[in-house]
């Protein structure tokens, strides 16, 4: 059974205590918002319509959140303040289940394939990148799989170096050319080398320069196309991965990724750090992406599958 088939006590634990300061930052405001209030009028619908907004939910999303509340109090005269968390947790719930990816696995110990599950990764300096990519190896090392890690950000030959750090502590092969190599060349033989070794999953670094779109683009574009000369339907997987502790920077660098590559998925690292993780809510809602991972905490286990309903739970329980 994978890892996205239960929530043990003790993830749901990790969870909570991950998502602490945005939990209470909702709610103690929501609390307040509804003293002295019996039933959900508009200036509780106010006052929750400011708390999401402020805890980087995102206008948009905000707005399309407390419109279904909305409707629901017009279909319920009698709706009370005491069931405001139950129809926040159903409604953000139902909204991030409306996104979905079809092509992606649906957990660490995912059934045998024919060929490896290829994960592109892709994501500005300083986000978790390179740890999320050793947590990644990790857990699905952990899950039987057989690993092989691409050291394609070869701009800083530090994210060379913490990535081999990264495979040698897992105990995964890790496939480099130094700093200054092509990229695509790396790409090409990690994937190579995977195919040899009946390599199960392959996961690859890439460089997170934003500073000039175009060459971001044009490079994500060749790693890809020649990637797909091996494999013509890789990569499974692009993982777009994101700091929630900077909150509306985290949506700025997801729109400018979804631009450069069709990112199919996303991880939110650093939950436990920060106030914001309503971030998870309007980055997915914005942009229509299922997130798959969120991180919670710096051990290596702490990078946990996205359960939608469990995450909701976590913040308005």
């Amino acid at each position: 059974m994978g890892l996205f088939s239960f929530f043990t006590k003790e993830k749901k634990e990790d969870l909570n205590k991950g998502l602490e300061k945005t939990k209470t930052s909702i709610f103690s405001r929501l609390s307040k918002a509804v003293i002295g209030k019996s039933a959900v009028d508009d200036e509780v619908l106010d006052n929750l319509e400011e708390i999401l907004v402020t805890s980087d939910v995102g206008v948009d999303t905000t707005l399309k959140i407390i419109h279904r509340i909305e409707q629901r109090v017009s279909r319920d005269k009698y709706l009370g303040t005491s069931e405001l968390n139950r129809i926040l947790r159903e409604e953000i719930s139902a909204l991030l289940g409306e996104n979905n990816g079809d092509r992606l696995v649906k957990g660490f110990d995912f059934p045998p394939r024919e060929n490896p599950y290829v994960i592109m990764v892709v994501g500005v300096n300083g986000v978790g990148k390179t740890t999320t990519i050793g947590k990644l190896a990790y857990q699905y090392k952990q899950a039987g799989k057989s690993v092989v890690l691409g050291a394609a950000d070869t701009f800083r030959a530090a994210a060379v170096s913490q990535l081999e750090i990264w495979a040698e502590r897992v105990g995964v092969p890790c496939v480099t050319q130094g700093m200054g190599a092509d990229p695509a060349s790396v790409a090409f033989d990690t994937l190579k080398s995977a195919i040899a070794r009946n390599a199960e999953v392959v996961i690859i670094d890439t460089a997170g320069r934003l500073h000039n779109k175009v060459n971001l683009m044009n490079e994500l574009s060749k790693i890809r196309k020649v990637m797909q000369k091996l494999l013509p339907d890789a990569p499974d997987e692009i993982l777009l991965v994101l700091d929630a502790s900077t909150g509306q920077n985290a949506i700025e660098q997801a729109r400018q990724f979804t631009a450069a590559t069709e990112v199919n998925a996303l991880a939110l690292t650093k939950l436990d750090g920060t106030a914001k993780g309503g971030v998870v809510i309007g980055i997915s809602d914005q942009f229509r992406i299922p997130v798959r991972y969120i991180g919670i905490g710096e051990k290596i286990t702490d990078l946990q599958p996205f359960d939608r309903n469990e995450f909701v739970d976590s913040l308005f329980g």
